[in-house]
């Protein structure tokens, strides 16, 4: 996974510390499958997933990441949920708050293909064909299926 220059820039003033980021997962679907890829640095089958760059909105981040990870152009058509994923400490000690935001998105056009290397393989799979997916991944994309729920979020006191 390609860090953002943004994120190692900051990295060199605080080290290892906890840095919350902003992520977002965008959910494809095509017909009646959905787009997943498997990840090259940990071999994990999931939906396109990236961090948002400063300025950027998070529905651009999400059509960027498809291009850049999949190959393929998508449009952002709902936020599905927002949910804070559990502190992640990487194996090089580094530590990262992400803040998820799950866009349920269409596609436009282009073939799926491992197109920058973060991802090794990438297609589109039918609903019933997820048995390699992870349950957090399996519940995001049950929270995109419907095109006019509202978004899911957890807190709110």
């Amino acid at each position: 996974m390609t860090t953002p220059e943004f994120v190692l820039t900051l990295r060199e003033k605080i080290g290892t510390a906890p840095l919350p980021l902003v992520g977002v997962t965008a959910i494809v679907f095509r017909d009646e499958k959905v787009l997943l890829g498997k990840r090259a640095d940990n071999g994990e089958w999931q939906a396109v997933s990236g961090i948002v760059e400063p300025g950027e909105e998070p529905a651009d981040t999400a059509a960027r990441e498809c291009l850049e990870e999949a190959g393929v152009v998508v449009r952002a058509t709902r936020l599905a949920a927002v949910q804070q994923v559990p502190r992640i400490v990487y194996a090089n000690g580094d530590q990262v708050d992400y803040l998820d935001l799950v866009f349920r998105c269409d596609w436009v056009s282009g073939d799926p293909h491992p197109a920058d290397g973060e991802l090794t393989e990438v297609g589109w799979y039918g609903l019933g064909d997820l048995v390699e997916v992870d349950q957090t991944h399996v519940r995001k994309i049950a929270l995109a299926i419907a095109e006019d729920d509202p978004a899911t979020f957890a807190g709110g006191r």
